[in-house]
């Protein structure tokens, strides 16, 4: 379940597959069908990316002098370190119970093959393999269930969170536990995933908890560390928890820099850039230092790149005759991307469809039916393998051993991976040695294998690998997609070598193909393309491969993009997740910011009664509110002139009725009080008018009365809840915005003066006061009533933010989308000509559909 929202638009009601209101879906347009697309749900809550300057704030860069600067910014580089250090670690976690666990259950029911073979009894060896896998998949379902965000890959999720929206438990402590022991099973039962992907999901988990020295899971783990109590810093921290865990994946420290770049981080700057770099490289050389000591006992060596290496690209010794490509192969490459790009809009396809028919028909049933269905998948998958290899393989003669050809951990050769299921001593079986071995190595195998797999082999391989693995992401089980992408391409390109070289007579190289193939598909389904460019030339170690590989991902992206989005933004809206995209279209600035802003708006007075913070906390959904005053010295400029009236007037018309019925709603929130001073407010106020016709007279009366003056209530008398309609309209000055969290936090602190004091007698809080109950902020409903004193009144000036960036309503889309993408805000307030706020506008208001929508009903209104 979601939690409640960030946009101040908002009606969140929490509630699981009631994303949509009718009134919500007449804002964006008409009622959508059900397969049609799936609209960004409201109830996501955003990040506070831009500071707050208020005054704890401001103490807190006062006291800072050089000293406390240099020593903040080395504790930063201490956690880029630690969290770069942590991240390799796990990653070595991960590698060494994946291979314990598939070398076993490769090596026993490879020998029950064997012996089964002669005797007869495949059927038992089936069994074997069955009891393995089944029972992997179960243990991963089931901690999927103790975290249900702990499924998939968790890309997409952190890409999400990295633009911005914060996605509920997507970097708790419980979801990384889950999701890096269900990584080991699943990719140990046989199920077409990788581990590549959690990967990246743990690492930007380890970033967020690592320098916060505490944990919501395990309430124990609370030490007193005051740094970093903002999501700014979180966020950074993020960034490079994920580019470590790129790096830690594919030993491509660059390249993991570039990903966070290119598919996370909507905000950069350089010190952030050199910061994700440093905890790249600690990932990287990490991994390295242990595996080196573990696998080769050379402790201080590094020798072994990452967890997923592509092994070197090179002739043997004295073929003159070889090279790794040519200019005539680099066509052959724009026509693999081409058909690469295909391949990634089918696969994308069709898992979108699988994946709407799990949002439909899967996820509302129990629990339970999850784990049946990867359980199901499991067992579909090692039936299929088992089959294809002892049906389906062909035996191929076993090459001579060579110098470059090693296996992933490198201290095999690679023809210890072959298998020799019913084959001779001097041939293997091409099919099991594909489906019967670590992807790892099945990868290694389709770049490095001198001998040839024959084309049956590998169309077979390549449409289970396609069908299967397409069916497997999504299931409820840690799952990556990058390998079983790359195992795909391998055998796409590999059918295209042996094509050209069999059929043909060419002289190419065929391991260049497999990787110009694997790189095609991969491609065609993730869409990336300098990130992954880079990833794939520091997995092969071989820089003469950039142009073929960059050249082939941008035909691959090319082509799919014609037809549909990559996977992750395929299940990033499926999600309902406001994602805000790198830049608007250019029609779009045929509308303003008063053309997509909110203008219901509710406002708080600089001092404000408890009661009323009180109501307006309880009875709205908002995550911030305007600071205003009456503007009384520019009251005349305001009302002289049918123009800037009728203008202001416009922006407010259409917020008179939900305004009236706001009050009411207030209203009967404050009867259920247990104070009586708060019950018995409703009793004291007037009678509310019906809010139809009503609205419309007041209107009228407001143009008709524009020199009349307004009631003579003053900043420091604030009793919303006593104003009438006339007086909840009048032009108000805007001062700034203060958020939920530090109007609760006030309350709660008993931050607040009585009427017959100054506000200098209010007490302060320091920005550690304000900040201590970070990310966990407590709610309203947790605040005991009983013991406030509704007369008293709360000073928010100090605390509010006083310069939040505002936008003018004539200020155009692309202006207003630059802005509020680039400076990662959460609310952007909008202010007339005499500065008072008529609206504000948030991620919700700036996405493509409710873009979209607007647009077209400007098209009809012209």
């Amino acid at each position: 379940m979601a939690s409640c929202g960030n946009c101040l638009c908002c009606q969140c009601c929490c509630r699981e597959g009631d994303t949509r209101t009718p009134e919500e879906l007449t804002i964006l347009g008409e009622i959508r069908e059900e397969e049609d697309e799936i609209l960004p749900r409201k109830d996501y809550e955003s990040l506070d990316y831009d500071r707050c300057i208020n005054e704890p704030y401001v103490e807190v860069l006062e006291g800072m002098d050089n000293k406390k600067a240099k020593k903040y910014e080395a504790v930063r580089w201490i956690m880029v370190f630690a969290i770069g250090v942590t991240v390799g670690l796990v990653g070595l976690f991960v590698d060494f119970f994946v291979r314990l666990f598939t070398t076993i259950k490769f090596s026993l029911v490879g020998d029950s093959v064997e012996k089964c073979s002669d005797k007869g009894c495949l059927s038992l060896s089936l069994l074997e393999l069955l009891a393995f896998n089944l029972t992997f998949i179960f243990i991963a379902s089931v901690l999927v269930l103790v975290e249900p965000v702990a499924a998939g890959s968790g890309i997409p999720e952190i890409k999400s969170y990295l633009n911005g929206v914060k996605i509920p438990g997507i970097v708790r402590l419980r979801t990384f536990l889950c999701k890096a022991a269900g990584v080991l099973f699943s990719v140990a039962g046989g199920l077409f995933v990788g581990k590549e992907g959690p990967m990246i999901h743990s690492g930007a988990i380890v970033g967020a908890g690592l320098p916060q020295f505490q944990s919501i899971t395990f309430k124990r783990i609370r030490f007193d560390f005051p740094y970093f109590r903002s999501d700014r810093d979180k966020r950074d921290f993020v960034s490079a928890g994920a580019a470590a865990g790129v790096a830690a994946a594919f030993g491509a420290p660059i390249g993991g820099t570039l990903f966070s770049l290119e598919e996370g981080s909507s905000f950069w700057n350089q010190a952030l850039t050199w910061k994700v770099l440093f905890c790249s490289m600690s990932a990287t050389f990490t991994l390295n230092f242990f595996r080196s000591g573990i696998n080769f006992n050379k402790w201080g060596s590094f020798q072994l790149p990452g967890l997923l290496n592509f092994g070197e690209f090179k002739c043997l010794d004295g073929d003159k005759n070889c090279h790794l490509w040519t200019i005539v192969d680099l066509a052959f490459f724009v026509l693999m991307g081409v058909v690469g790009g295909l391949l990634g809009a089918l696969f994308n396809c069709m898992n979108k469809g699988l994946a709407k028919y799990r949002i439909r028909h899967i996820h509302p049933k129990a629990k339970f039916i999850r784990v049946l269905e990867s359980l199901l998948v499991a067992m579909v998958t090692t039936v299929v393998i088992f089959t294809a290899s002892m049906l389906l393989g062909e035996c191929r003669e076993l090459s001579s051993p060579t110098t470059h050809n090693t296996t992933v951990s490198g201290s095999e050769d690679i023809n210890s991976t072959v298998r020799q299921f019913f084959c001779t001593n001097k041939t293997y079986n091409d099919m099991a040695t594909l489906f019967f071995n670590p992807q790892e190595a099945a990868i290694h195998q389709l770049f490095h294998q001198d001998g040839t797999f024959s084309p049956v082999t590998l169309s077979v391989f390549f449409l289970l690998y396609f069908l299967l693995a397409c069916w497997t992401y999504g299931v409820s089980v840690p799952s990556g997609l990058f390998v079983p992408s790359l195992l795909c391409g391998a055998a796409f390109g590999r059918l295209v070598a042996n094509i050209l070289k069999v059929k043909l007579g060419m002289d190419i190289y065929s391991g260049t193909f497999a990787l110009i193939g694997a790189a095609a598909f991969l491609g065609g389904v993730v869409r990336m393309t300098i990130s992954l460019t880079v990833i794939l030339i520091e997995s092969t170690n071989e820089i003469t491969y950039g142009l073929p590989i960059m050249i082939t991902l941008m035909v691959a992206k090319w082509t799919g993009d014609f037809f549909n989005k990559g996977i992750y933004d395929i299940h990033i809206g499926l999600r309902g997740v406001p994602l805000l995209e790198w830049e608007t279209e250019v029609e779009m600035d045929k509308l303003t910011a008063s053309d997509i802003m909110e203008t219901n708006l509710t406002y708080v007075y600089p001092h404000t009664r408890v009661q009323s913070l009180v109501s307006i906390l309880r009875t709205t959904v908002y995550h911030a509110f305007p600071v205003v005053t009456e503007n009384r010295q520019n009251e005349r400029d305001f009302m002289k002139g049918n123009i800037l009236v009728s203008n202001n007037i416009r922006f407010k018309k259409s917020s008179v009725v939900s305004r009236a019925g706001e009050q009411r709603r207030r209203c009967q929130s404050m009867k259920s009080y247990p104070s009586s001073e708060l019950r018995n407010v409703c009793d004291e106020q007037s009678a509310v008018a019906e809010p139809a016709e009503e609205g419309e007279d007041l209107l009228q009366q407001m143009l008709e009365r524009r020199h009349t003056p307004y009631p003579n209530l003053y900043p420091d008398q604030s009793p919303s809840e006593e104003w009438t309609m006339e007086e909840r309209f009048r032009p108000l000055t805007f001062h700034g915005l203060i958020l939920r969290s530090q109007l609760v936090n006030l309350l709660i602190r008993g931050v607040c003066y009585s009427e017959n004091q100054s506000s200098a007698t209010q007490p302060r809080l320091s920005y550690a006061e304000m900040t201590e109950d970070y990310p966990r902020y407590p709610d309203i409903h947790d605040l005991d009533l009983a013991q406030l004193n509704p007369r008293m009144i709360v000073d928010v000036t100090p605390y509010m933010n006083p310069c939040p960036y505002t936008v003018s309503p004539n200020t155009r889309i692309s202006q207003v989308f630059n802005l509020f993408r680039t400076m990662g805000l959460r609310h952007l307030p909008v202010v007339n000509a005499v500065g008072e706020i008529v609206g504000i506008i948030t991620r919700h208001n700036l996405t493509h559909e409710f873009l979209m929508a607007k647009l077209r009903q400007h098209y009809i209104t012209i």
